[in-house]
C-alpha cells in the first residue's frame, strides 16, 4: 500500500510514523510535512490547501489510502474530491465537517439530538452580544464561530473582559470571517479530557482517553494556545465516566449525523467537561486531536493501517493498548500564542530510550540543520510505567535542551498526580 497523510505538524509526524510502521504499507507520503519527519515519510512540495494538485498526485501515483491531518481542509472539502475520484479517503466530507467548521452548527445539533453541552446564545452584532454579556453570570466563554486554530476562544472572567473579545472578534475581526458570528457560552467548570474515535456511518471505535493542556502557561494560566502538552491514559476519568461518553455523547452524534443526512467518516473527537451534573461537550473536532495524538498513537499496539481498514469496511476492530504511560510537552518559540520568535536553531536530539520528538513548527538548511519556523516548534513524549515516571522523564531529557528564545509549561499531567509532582 501507499499512503499520503495530508498536513505538516507534530499529529502528522507521529501518524506517518505509525503508519510506516505497518508491514502492509511500501510508502508513506506526507504534504507538505516538514523536515524533521522525513525520516518515516515523503515530504511532498505540495501545501494542504492545495487540493487540485494532491488529487492529482493520488491518481499519478497510485495512493491507497488519505488521511488529512488539519481541520481546513476538511471544511473546504478535501475528502469530497478525493472521494469523488474514487481514492480512499479516511476523514469527513465538506458537511459533516461542519461539526467543527462551525461551533453554532454543532451546537444546533446537540440541541436537537439531546447530546449534553452547556447552554450558548450566538450573535453576529455587537451591541446585542454587549447587552447579552452584561447580563451574564461570569466567567462566560466567548468562542469564534469558525475556524480560529485553536486561539478563537476566550474565558472572560470579567464583563470587561468579555467585551474587549467580541470588540476583537465582532469589530475588529481578529480571525476573519471566522469570528463574524459568535458563541457566548456558559463557563463549565469540572475536569477537562478529551476522547477521540475512528467513526463510519454509526460504528463508534473508541480510542483511550488523553488529557490536553490548552492554556499557554503552568497552572492552566494564560491565553488558549493549539495545546502545550497532553497526556495518556488519564486514570482519574473513570471506565464508567468514559462509557457513558461513549453512549451519551459520541455515538449519538454520529448518529445525529447519519440522521441529518451527512454520515460521518474519520476521526471524531470530543473535547469533554466532566461536571456535577455529568459529562457535556465543549467541542467536536472533526480530526485526530493535535497534541493527543502524539501520546495515544504510540500506546497503540494495534495496526492502525489495519484497523482503519476494518472501520472502512463497517467492522469493528479490537483495539490493543500498551499499559504504558506517555507524556507529552510541546516546546514553543517565546511570544507564542502571540507574536514569537523564528529562526532558533534546534539541538540535534541525542536518542535516547522512550523518548520520542515530533516535529511541527521547523524548517532546515542547506547543511541539513533544522530551525524554529512557527509557533508550537516541537513536542518530546516519553513513555514510563507510570505517569509519574514518564512525566519525570520527559523533563529530565528537556532540561537538557534548554533555550531562552523558547519555553515550555512544566506541569503536563498534573491533574492526574499527587500534589508535589
Amino acid at each position: 500500500m501507499q499512503v499520503l497523510v495530508v498536513g505538516r505538524g507534530g499529529r502528522e509526524h507521529v501518524l506517518c510514523e505509525k503508519i510506516a510502521a505497518s508491514p502492509r504499507v511500501r510508502k508513506v507520503y506526507v504534504a507538505p510535512g516538514n523536515p524533521g519527519m522525513a525520516d518515516v515519510a515523503m515530504p511532498l512540495p505540495c501545501g494542504e490547501n492545495d487540493h487540485q494538485k494532491l488529487v492529482e498526485f493520488c491518481r499519478e501515483e497510485g495512493i491507497d489510502l488519505v488521511i488529512v491531518g488539519p481541520e481546513k481542509p476538511l471544511v473546504e472539502g478535501l475528502s469530497d474530491l478525493l472521494a469523488q475520484e474514487g481514492i480512499c479517503v479516511f476523514a469527513p466530507s465538506q458537511r459533516a465537517a461542519q461539526i467543527e467548521g462551525s461551533k453554532s452548527f454543532a451546537k444546533q445539533l446537540m440541541e436537537k439530538h439531546n447530546i449534553p453541552t452547556g447552554r450558548y446564545r450566538t450573535f453576529c452584532d455587537f451591541g446585542l452580544a454587549r447587552d447579552y454579556v452584561e447580563q451574564s453570570s461570569l466567567p462566560v466563554v466567548i468562542k469564534a464561530d469558525g475556524l480560529a486554530a485553536g486561539k478563537g476562544v476566550v474565558v472572560a472572567s470579567t464583563q470587561a473582559e468579555a467585551i474587549d473579545a467580541l470588540w476583537d472578534m465582532l469589530v475588529e475581526h481578529r480571525f476573519g470571517e471566522a469570528s463574524s458570528t459568535v458563541i457566548i457560552e456558559e463557563f463549565l467548570e469540572g475536569e477537562e479530557f478529551s476522547l477521540m474515535a475512528l467513526v463510519h456511518g454509526e460504528l463508534v471505535v473508541p480510542l483511550d482517553v488523553a488529557q490536553d493542556h490548552k492554556r499557554a502557561f503552568d497552572g492552566d494560566r494564560g491565553p488558549n494556545t493549539g495545546g502545550m502538552g497532553a497526556y495518556s491514559p488519564a486514570p482519574h476519568i473513570s471506565p464508567e465516566v468514559v462509557e457513558e461518553a461513549i453512549t451519551e455523547i459520541l455515538e449519538p452524534a454520529a448518529r445525529a449525523l447519519v440522521q441529518e443526512g451527512m454520515p460521518f467518516t474519520g476521526v471524531l473527537y470530543a473535547g469533554l467537561m466532566l461536571t456535577k451534573e455529568g459529562t457535556k461537550v465543549i467541542e467536536f473536532n472533526a480530526r485526530f486531536g493535535d497534541p493527543e495524538t502524539q501520546v495515544l498513537l504510540p500506546r497503540l499496539e494495534s495496526d492502525l493501517v489495519e484497523v482503519i481498514g476494518e472501520v472502512l469496511e463497517g467492522r469493528r476492530p479490537e483495539l490493543k493498548w500498551s499499559a504504558k504511560a506517555m507524556v507529552g510537552v510541546v516546546v514553543a518559540s517565546k511570544g507564542y500564542p502571540e507574536a514569537y520568535t523564528k529562526g532558533v536553531l534546534l539541538p540535534s536530539f541525542e536518542s535516547e530510550e522512550g523518548v520520542h520528538i515530533y516535529y511541527s513548527g521547523v524548517s532546515q538548511n542547506a547543511e541539513g540543520e533544522l530551525f524554529s519556523d512557527g509557533g508550537r516548534v516541537y513536542l518530546a513524549a516519553s513513555q514510563g510505567d507510570s505517569l509519574q515516571e514518564a512525566q519525570s522523564r520527559v523533563y529530565a531529557f528537556l532540561e537538557q535542551y534548554s533555550d531562552p528564545n523558547m519555553f515550555y509549561r512544566t506541569d503536563i499531567a498534573h491533574r492526574a498526580l499527587p500534589r508535589g509532582h
